[in-house]
């Protein structure tokens, strides 16, 4: 009997990968409750010696200062009649069971219990060991591939969920085909560990070049800053903690072997190794890369960036659809203005002209001379008004005055002959 059980305990050990600790303490829960059960009866404790197998049943009480359940308390001084060293916390030994008051019934009750407590076990210790993972890379294989996810096989008979909204759209799974992926969470649930990973986050990215460039990974060089936008491109700033090291050619590595290797893992991702600075103006020039910058202003106040290229490199320091800008705004963390020479100098000269106008405009009436003529100064001369005719006019000399009629009384001059008859005439 006792062969048997350290034989089960071992072989339970091995399979399941559980602790004998812990496996002891689920057979002592499980023959205890399935005691508990079946008697009835709240005192009965058990104790299992993984050693030699030897399981004992007894009554037992908790020793404690102040009894408030009887049935289950005993005094100190109680307890040190039957103990003489027994202490508050303890339990005291009142009563040994043998097996036959268990019965059939209870064994099979107890075998029940134990499987249930070991399944327990083993999920916590399951979980723990995936939850300190958090924030690292697992490697499974596509076990089943669903609408809503791909369900991975890490092993254990554990499986790691990777969500549509987790995968990059440029790869395509397969059932059987090993995947590395990043632990976001860990979840319990009442079939085991939950495990949620991901293969877009920026941690994930930063993994794959802990494993690829030992720099990195032995802290030499520092990846500072990730910007990601995945399936498409990235940024990556780094810099150096050792004088001397050109923490970009680490990272890319000889011919971009290095960086080859994370862009094939990645599905053919395009990545940017940039040199990180801790001048702003310098770090937002190399995250533009590779667009060649003239010059970058900044708005500490605003954190906003101000930054000019030459006219060719325009499109290219904006991206496609705004992508290498929109990186660089992520990377760096500073809004970002970009603007070609051409467009700066324009933008310069009308500033200039509209600055220099209205001084112009201004300075008139500040420069009138003290000569001039105040506001009250008599008005021009107006046009003389229209000279009526007299009653009388003077006639000249040596003719006589001629008075002029009312008009109402004057006869009516004979109408004109009409132009139409006129130019008929001379037609005809």
């Amino acid at each position: 009997m006792s062969r048997d059980f350290v034989g089960a305990l071992l072989q339970l050990n091995a399979e399941k990968q559980v602790s004998r600790d812990a496996l002891v303490h689920a057979l002592e829960d499980g023959i205890q409750q399935a005691y508990r059960r079946v008697a009835g009866e709240e005192d009965i404790f058990v104790r299992v010696e993984a050693e030699s197998g030897r399981i004992d049943v007894f009554r037992g009480r908790h020793v404690v200062d102040d009894v408030e359940n009887p049935d289950l308390e005993i005094s100190v001084e109680e307890a040190r009649k039957t103990k003489p060293d027994a202490r508050a916390g303890e339990v005291v030994l009142t009563e040994q069971l043998d097996g036959e008051h268990f019965g059939r019934i209870g064994a099979q009750t107890a075998k029940q219990i134990i499987l249930q407590r070991i399944r327990e076990v083993e999920r916590d210790q399951v979980f723990d060991q995936f939850a300190s993972r958090e924030g690292e890379l697992i490697t499974g294989s596509v076990s089943r591939v669903e609408p809503r996810a791909i369900v991975l096989d890490v092993g254990k008979g554990v499986e790691a969920i990777l969500a549509t909204s987790e995968q990059s759209p440029l790869e395509h799974y397969r059932i059987g085909q090993p995947v590395k992926a990043f632990v976001l969470e860990v979840k319990r649930s009442a079939r085991g560990p939950q495990i949620m990973v991901s293969r877009t986050h920026k941690g994930f990215l930063r993994r794959l070049f802990e494993l690829e460039v030992p720099e990195i990974h032995n802290g030499t060089v520092e990846i500072k800053q990730i910007a990601r936008e995945a399936g498409s491109r990235s940024k990556v700033a780094v810099a150096s903690r050792q004088d001397g090291l050109d923490p970009v050619g680490a990272t890319v590595g000889q011919r971009g072997a290095r960086v080859q290797a994370v862009v094939a893992e990645l599905a053919g991702e395009k990545i940017d190794v940039v040199p990180w600075s801790e001048d702003a103006s310098v770090f937002v020039a190399n995250a533009l890369s590779p667009a060649q910058v003239i010059s970058v202003t900044t708005d500490e106040e605003h954190r906003v960036a101000s930054v000019t290229v030459p006219e060719r490199m325009l499109s290219l320091a904006i991206g496609r659809e705004g992508q290498n800008a929109r990186l660089a705004a992520r990377l760096t963390g500073w809004r970002i203005d970009i603007r070609s020479d051409v467009a700066a100098a324009e933008a310069a000269r009308v500033a200039k002209a509209a600055a220099e106008a209205p001084v112009q405009a201004e300075a008139g009436p500040d420069e009138i001379p003290d000569e001039a003529p105040p506001a009250e100064v008599p008005a021009p001369i107006e046009a003389p008004a229209p000279v009526e005719q007299p009653e009388e006019a003077p006639a000249p000399a040596g003719e006589p005055a001629t008075v002029e009629e009312p008009a109402a009384e004057r006869p009516a001059k004979p109408a004109p002959k009409s132009r139409r008859k006129a130019s008929g005439e001379v037609s005809s």
